[in-house]
């Protein structure tokens, strides 16, 4: 059975029905408003409490990576991303997203092979390229002294 382009063309449109993209970046940026305010509270909280500057900043990413993680966990994050789209991914709580979310979908094949071994199958790229840009970044500042 031999099909035209014509004819695959009305059959993948019809397959695939185009998505409400104005409706789509209005929640992105509700959502991921949201999260950063959620941030900015939990900074407030810690500034309250009488960390130094450091502390709070260190605090506040390590506070929305464990929320994001458990969420994550239990299964909620992935219906928030499902209406958020890239509103969740933008912040740290993507980031959190992605190291958890293979760990896992791999844990039935064991802690050292599939928790692990996949933990960072998404996240990874992201690490090694920002740390080899931030060196090959330093490189050219202390070769050119640009500071």
């Amino acid at each position: 059975m031999s099909i035209s382009k014509d004819d695959y063309s009305k059959m993948t449109d019809k397959a695939s029905p185009n998505s409400p993209t104005f409706l789509n970046c209005i929640k992105a940026f509700v959502i991921g408003g949201l999260i950063c305010t959620f941030g900015q509270l939990i900074t407030e909280l810690l500034k309250n409490a009488g960390l130094g500057e450091k502390e709070v900043q260190a605090g506040t990413s390590s506070v929305l990576i464990i929320i994001t993680a458990i969420l994550t966990g239990i299964g909620v994050f992935d219906k928030i991303a499902r209406h958020a789209g890239a509103g969740t991914i933008v912040p740290i709580t993507g980031f959190a997203n992605s190291v958890v979310s293979p760990a896992l979908e791999f844990q039935h094949e064991g802690f050292i092979l599939g928790t692990a071994s996949q933990m960072f199958t998404i996240a990874g790229p992201v690490i090694v390229y920002g740390i080899a840009s931030s060196f090959l970044y330093g490189l050219i500042i202390f070769i050119f002294k640009l500071y």
